[in-house]
């Protein structure tokens, strides 16, 4: 099951009204806003929303079951591409648990495959954070989604914050049905950009332990 919501750009604290949108499949709107910055990145208001956006994002807390299997990654962890860290993971408010990601490939995209969003997605660059999730804890996560998010060389923010997936070249798949037992996993891709220097990096940051401190994973 994939998502296809919005996409948005914003590093200001206060978005500037420069949406422009687009229709995906017919039913799926999406939209690019386009920042003056890169130095302070700031999601859109949930309460906003389209009601064909993403479903609430992961959120996890702390006091998610303890893992089996392994220790849970700690803020601020540092791996590279093809290791598997064990995180807390919390999606909407009555599914948690504890679930292992593996980030398999970083790769660049084409400009050109960002023209569903129109003249404001001109000159981004489109990365695919591709990665495996699996379910640790052995609790009920059918259908939650996980996003992963590009940073630049040394960690610095793209200045582009995107909801949403390109179809045919980065699906943000959600969990099966099946995803309710120890051993369950799926496979899943996360859309970032940049206008400036290349993504060389992925990062997990949801939930107040990681937001500060995000695990990473570089090349």
């Amino acid at each position: 099951m994939t998502h296809k919501g919005r996409i948005i750009s914003a590093v200001a604290l206060t978005a500037l009204g420069l949406g422009l949108t687009a229709c995906n499949d017919g039913e799926d709107s999406s939209s690019a806003q386009e920042s003056p910055s890169a130095s302070a990145p700031a999601s859109s208001d949930p309460a906003s929303a389209d009601p064909t956006s993403e479903s609430p994002s992961a959120d996890p807390s702390d006091d998610a079951p303890a893992p089996a299997g392994g220790d849970v990654a700690t803020p601020g962890t540092e791996l590279k591409i093809g290791d598997r860290a064990i995180l807390p993971f919390k999606y909407g408010t009555e599914k948690k648990g504890t679930v292992a990601v593996t980030v398999t490939a970083i790769e660049k995209g084409a400009e050109a495959d960002m023209a569903a969003f129109g003249a404001k997605a001109k000159g981004m660059t489109p990365y695919y954070i591709r990665m495996k999730v699996e379910n640790v804890g052995g609790t009920d996560l059918a259908y939650s989604s996980l996003r992963l998010r590009g940073k630049l060389e040394g960690g610095a923010p793209t200045g582009v914050i995107l909801i949403g997936d390109l179809p045919g070249k980065c699906d943000n798949e959600s969990a099966p049905r099946e995803f309710t037992t120890k051993g369950a996993s799926y496979e899943t891709c996360s859309l970032s950009a940049t206008k400036t220097d290349p993504i060389a990096a992925a990062s997990f940051e949801e939930g107040d332990a990681y937001s500060d401190s995000p695990v990473i994973w570089t090349n």
